[in-house]
């Protein structure tokens, strides 16, 4: 069976108020960590180009995935065939891509909770440019979930973080392509009309 990965993520103003709408669904909190993430291309940059990312994490473990578009296309959710595996250390898988031809093409950091309710996976993310929520399970059950939790819809986010940073970029000039706590301390904007402009309604 592929394993497919099928979530939406919503933005969320007011974080400590989902986080406890969540936990009254009788969800559990496996901890909030942060997470440092590399992501990979090979000497053509052909990954982007495909939409797909490989991509090392960082938080309390250490992580390798691969993830590449799904063969069809979904307007619900977002749909990734996701391989993952988890290594032992950070710093020699650093050099084994590096060995085998891969460049260093973009650090993201971010917070996240990650809440568990059966199947289902909230992930309350704390981006440098704004709060997040993500579900991940199956379709059905994220629907449900979100509506449960008054999200609305038509307002759900398919895009990834990558690409409405890349929005932010080009909207207020920015010369840095890290997604880093850091680069971001001193904006003194609102990204929140660009992070609208992703959602699906």
């Amino acid at each position: 069976m592929e394993p497919f990965e099928i979530e939406v993520k919503f933005f969320i103003p007011n974080p400590s108020d989902m986080r406890n709408r969540i936990l009254a669904l009788g969800a559990e909190t496996k901890g909030r960590f942060f997470e440092t993430n590399i992501r990979y291309e090979d000497a053509q940059n052909s990954f982007i180009q495909k939409e797909s990312i490989l991509r090392l994490r960082k938080d309390q473990k250490t992580t390798l995935t691969y993830k590449s578009k799904a063969p069809v296309p979904n307007r619900d959710f977002k749909i990734l065939r996701e391989l993952e595996v988890e290594v032992s250390n950070f710093q020699t898988m650093q050099n084994i891509l590096e060995a085998l031809g891969f460049h260093e093409e973009q650090i993201y950091e971010k917070w996240r909770e990650t809440l568990i309710l059966n199947s289902l996976v909230f992930c309350i993310d704390t981006m440098p440019f704004g709060i997040f929520i993500e579900i991940e399970g199956n379709g059905a059950e994220i629907i449900d979930s979100a509506k449960r939790l008054d999200l609305i819809w038509e307002q759900r986010i398919l895009a990834n973080y990558l690409s409405i940073f890349e929005k932010i970029k080009t909207k207020f000039d920015l010369s840095f392509s890290n997604i880093t706590f850091q680069n971001f301390r001193h904006l003194d904007a609102s990204f929140e009309s660009v992070i609208q402009s992703f959602q699906e309604g």
